[in-house]
């Protein structure tokens, strides 16, 4: 995945804005510190922050005081919790404040957690309004994010010279986007974007040569990844797979150099994790004991999720403070797995590995061909997870010492000159009026699966639709995996998603705001009956969804090498 230049400007106008943000500080003070690299692995309900240890040479996960939470055999986790204190003047909570101070145990809207799924999502139903402010999902994930780097600058002795972030497989160009933003206001001078599973297989630092299947399941995404790593002489080769977002320096270009690759060869993502867990859970007590569906009873059907990862059965009490009513809440493995099987769980599973193995085969590499098996994500743990893995490889295969650090730390090694080479996973379209059906509908011009950079363009040609056409205007959107849209909406205070049947594709336009339509303007008008204009779209190295437009009429070029939209 990459981050780039944002695609919300009109197609043809030059999209980069200003100078990159940078850390100002007097020349005394650059002495007295160091440069840093630093990875986030932003989690819907745990954020693993690393950093780069140059004396050690090997990545270190951060305890940042006051944020981060250290339990049992687990390394510092930050909750992805927020609480808003002023939303008019952006005065937060985050992470272990939160919980500290008992926050996240009320229905006080205030309160957010799992917000990470609603960045970029169509949302269904009310956002809050706080302090006479509607409080997106994005909001709270900016101010989530501008505090663990504040609290970065503030701990650490360092400049931060280098900032990787992971985003899931499947996500959209409008979480990219958004995810560019936060970076743009960011005092860090590089940026580089990195799928998660392909960062979890860098961070088991496997051997070369190898080809792994990562298993990452974490608070809100599963996400499957087939990916071989070796070593190859690129020298002086502009890496593939990702791209710095300002500055152009690049490591690992001394002559002669042997560049490690990390190859993507398959992968697919869904919107299902721990949270859904923990939500069917609380829907199972509330049905069978009447509980009542609340941030407090969230948090104990997680923890009798995590009991159930070490133990056969598991015990949680709760008491009502408004009714007084108290309730002991048991679990055991057979009735936690019954539920799972209720809600399709397993089904979902087989699915998403049987699409990862086709896609692997089309690429020569067998089942037998996969040398590891590597478990990511806090909802691995769990047994039944463990041995559905265990359907599909030997034991001996699987690996989960890293379930919670791999991410983060393997995003660390792009910091060290490790080149990825990927394949774009979503598809690319034009919007067209269908008559059969009498609605909009897409077209696809660029498939999933697409290698890049591509060789050849493809080139779609258009008319005008009316007399006297002035120009013509073209709506480019991203269409999402062939298995299925995913809803998400609110069920009281608790942000729930929903797979859609039906075959039903969620896509995401990219440029349908007023004068981002707009890719020619005609001189003389256009008319119905002949081809107006030649239009060439192909995918740069760095991932940029390119276009070229020539006029038929004249031969004129119209737009030649303008960037629509970076893609995933």
């Amino acid at each position: 995945m990459l981050l780039g230049l944002s695609s919300t400007e009109p197609i043809g106008k030059a999209i980069a804005q200003g100078a990159p943000a940078k850390l100002i500080t007097r020349c005394h003070e650059l002495s007295a510190t160091t440069q840093m690299a630093i990875a986030i692995d932003f989690g819907t309900s745990n954020t693993v922050v690393t950093r780069w240890n140059a004396a050690t040479q090997q990545p270190e996960t951060l305890n940042l005081p006051g944020l981060s939470l250290k339990l049992a055999d687990n390394p510092p986790l930050i909750p992805s919790l927020l609480y808003i204190e002023d939303a008019r003047q952006g005065k937060v909570l985050v992470g272990r404040e939160v919980r500290d101070k008992g926050l996240d145990l009320t229905n006080d809207p205030r309160f957010f957690r799992s917000f990470k799924r609603g960045i970029g999502a169509d949302i269904q139903g009310f956002l809050p309004e706080l302090d006479e402010q509607v409080v997106r999902f994005e909001q709270v994930g900016q101010w989530f994010l501008t505090q663990i780097i504040e609290q970065l600058k503030s701990t650490q002795n360092s400049t931060l010279d280098s900032l990787i972030l992971t985003v899931p497989v499947d996500s959209f160009e409008a979480y990219r986007h958004w995810l560019s933003g936060v970076c743009q206001s960011l005092p860090v001078e590089q940026v580089r974007i990195l799928d998660e599973p392909t960062a979890a297989a860098l961070g088991y630092g496997i051997a070369d040569g190898q080809t792994l299947l990562v298993v990452d399941f974490g608070g809100g995404t599963l996400d499957l990844s087939l990916v071989q790593l070796n070593q190859d002489a690129q020298v002086g080769k502009k890496p593939l797979g990702f791209i710095l977002k300002w500055g152009e320096k690049l490591l690992g270009e001394s002559s002669g150099q042997k560049v490690k690759i990390a190859r993507v060869l398959s992968k697919a993502g869904q919107n299902l994790g721990g949270s859904d867990i923990d939500n069917w859970l609380v829907d199972y007590f509330a049905e069978t004991q009447g509980l009542t569906k609340s941030p407090l009873t969230t948090r104990l059907a997680e923890r009798l999720k995590i009991q159930l990862s070490e133990k056969p059965s598991a015990t949680e009490v709760y008491f009502n403070d408004e009714t007084f009513e108290s309730y002991e809440l048991k679990l055991d493995r057979q009735t936690f797995e019954t539920i799972l099987r209720e809600h399709q769980f397993f089904e979902i599973l087989d699915d998403m590995m049987a699409q990862l193995l086709q896609q692997g085969r089309r690429a020569g590499i067998e089942v037998s061909d996969i040398d590891a098996v590597l478990l990511v994500g806090g909802t691995v743990k769990i047994p039944a997870v463990q041995d559905w893995v265990k359907n599909y490889f030997d034991a001996s295969k699987i690996r989960c010492e890293k379930p919670f650090e791999a991410i983060a730390q393997g995003a660390l090694q792009l910091a060290q000159g490790i080149e990825i080479q990927d394949f774009l996973y979503h598809s690319y379209g034009i919007r067209y009026w269908d008559r059969r059906n009498n609605c909009h509908n897409w077209h696809s011009i660029i498939k999933a699966g697409q290698a890049y950079p591509m060789s050849e363009p493809v080139e779609l040609l258009l008319g005008a639709s009316v007399d006297n056409q002035p120009s013509i205007e073209l709506i480019v959107g991203e269409l999402g995996a062939q298995t299925g849209a995913t809803e998400v909406y609110f069920d009281g205070d608790r942000l729930i998603t929903r797979q859609m049947g039906g075959g039903q594709t969620t896509v995401q336009p990219l440029n349908d705001r007023d004068g981002a339509r707009t890719i020619a303007q005609l001189t003389p008008a256009g008319n119905p009956g002949r081809d107006r204009i030649k239009i060439q779209f192909w995918v740069d190295a760095d991932r940029s969804l390119r276009i070229n437009v020539e006029d038929l009429l004249t031969d004129q070029p119209l737009l030649q090498n303008q960037i629509v939209a970076q893609l995933s």
